[in-house]
């Protein structure tokens, strides 16, 4: 008879903390991230125009036949 001992793995103390600090790495960054996008001027060389276009009526040929 044989009787196998499992091994229980340890989970290392450090491994929620270090979880932690990664989140709130990732989320630090979003925030600078975010800021700095927001933060950009705008160009002050935009010009905007506004111009209304008229199209013609389409002329259009008839021909009709007689029987």
């Amino acid at each position: 008879m044989t009787t196998e001992r499992r091994r229980r793995r340890r989970r290392h103390p450090l491994r929620p903390v270090l979880l932690g600090l990664a989140v709130l790495l990732v989320f630090v960054i979003g925030i600078a991230l975010g800021e700095a996008l927001s933060d950009n001027p705008p160009s002050p060389n935009t010009i905007t125009q506004s111009r209304t276009f008229t199209l013609q009526p389409e002329s259009s040929t008839v021909t009709v036949t007689a029987p």
